[in-house]
């Protein structure tokens, strides 16, 4: 029987490998993504996001240098260390200054960020509406993350908008459905069965019966946790979904820190699984914290947003190899945009490489020891906890 069990899990990794390697939506036709300038001039980038969060920046670099293995960037570059990793205004400034090209300006005075206020949310909104309306300096906008897009997806914009790191476009409203984003001018990546696969990987691997979800109970919250995939996986699987609401998308992040922990103590002891969603509160400074409550407990965890959260200690996600490759994308969809495309035409759907992200310094802690076949499917092993600049420790 554990023979069978363990090839029919190779054959779930392997035919996962397979299925979601760069799986891209189709184009309506083919369009070109070499370089080219705006009529002898640059075209210019403005950027939008709704507060700060760890992945943001990385998928920023990651487009930025894909856009240089294009040729839209003259050199290769060398991003230096910010002072804050999680705060895109600075590596925006330093784009602005230093990303050398003949044909595309990431323009310093055309970035916003809504720091998780919602009221800021919505004079951002008014200010970025009525400059790309009335100015028409900006050729170009990504819009970073949930909250960025919704507030460009509507009739009162017309500039070539790029979402991107939205946890669900399709879910959010931002897009119309899964071929069609509704507008003329609206792009947005999405990969429909992300989360689902994550889940059910999850419990491939380790059979929970209580799965523990923290997340803000708000449209936004529960799009963010992805719940109603992870309902679908526990209906098909018969497991238990055990939840605790907590702060998310709230401006003071101490606030969004503290809700999380107190969902942490309150679950760890009625669970045996953990599924760590997007939420404020998740800090690489925070994570050692947030993770002692469910160490106490031998808790197995599960990152939503990938395997820098795996490297500073939560034990599995999904290998994202730096983002590089939905960095490509974006990439791609910029300047396919910048060659003529209306971004309605653009295919949306692109499914990352899915492998395997684990920590053998977490797993150690809780006690478990990981099959061979495991750790042959992974794509990512870290030896140990990394702990990050800053961090605060239990």
């Amino acid at each position: 029987m554990y023979f069978y069990r363990k090839l029919i899990f190779v054959f779930i990794i392997i035919y996962a490998l397979i299925t979601s390697t760069c799986n891209a939506g189709s184009d309506k036709e083919k369009y070109g993504t070499s370089p080219k300038t705006n009529s002898g001039k640059l075209w210019n980038i403005g950027y939008l996001e709704g507060g700060t969060y760890p992945n943001y920046p990385i998928v920023l670099k990651a487009i930025v240098n894909a856009l240089s293995d294009l040729g839209w960037i003259e050199e290769p570059l060398e991003f230096p260390n910010f002072k804050n990793m999680d705060d895109t205004s600075e590596l925006w400034r330093w784009l602005s200054k230093n990303a050398k090209s003949k044909y595309i300006n990431f323009l310093e005075n055309a970035y916003w960020s809504s720091n998780w206020d919602d009221k800021l949310r919505k004079t951002n909104q008014e200010t970025v509406l009525t400059r790309l309306k009335n100015k028409k300096d900006i050729n170009l906008i990504i819009a970073m993350g949930t909250w960025a897009g919704q507030d460009l997806a509507n009739d009162k914009n017309s500039t070539p908008t790029v979402v991107c790191s939205a946890s669900d476009p399709l879910r959010a409203k931002i897009i119309k459905s899964l071929s069609d984003s509704g507008y003329d001018f609206l792009h947005a990546q999405i990969d429909p069965s992300i989360h689902q696969r994550q889940i059910r990987l999850f419990h491939d691997i380790v059979g929970f019966k209580r799965l523990g979800i923290s997340y803000q109970d708000t449209p936004s919250g529960r799009s963010y946790a992805a719940l109603e995939e992870v309902e679908k996986v526990a209906k098909e699987r018969g497991f238990e979904i055990v939840t605790c609401f907590s702060a998310g998308d709230v401006p003071d992040i101490n606030q969004s820190y503290s809700s999380l922990i107190k969902c942490h103590e309150e679950l760890a002891p009625k669970i045996d699984a953990m599924y760590l969603t997007t939420n404020n509160g998740l800090d690489l400074k925070n994570l050692p914290r947030l993770m002692k409550s469910l160490n106490k407990y031998k808790i197995p965890t599960f990152s939503q947003n990938g395997s820098e959260e795996v490297k500073h200690g939560v034990l599995f996600s999904i290998s994202q190899a730096g983002f590089k490759y939905v960095g490509r994308f974006h990439a791609e969809v910029i300047a396919k945009i910048l060659n003529g495309a209306k971004p309605r035409d653009i295919g949306m759907i692109f499914e990352d490489p899915s492998k395997i992200a684990i920590n053998l310094g977490e797993a150690q802690i809780i006690g478990y020891d990981p099959p061979v076949d495991i750790l042959g499917a992974a794509d990512e092993i870290f030896q140990e906890i990394m702990t990050a600049q800053g961090a605060f420790t239990p």
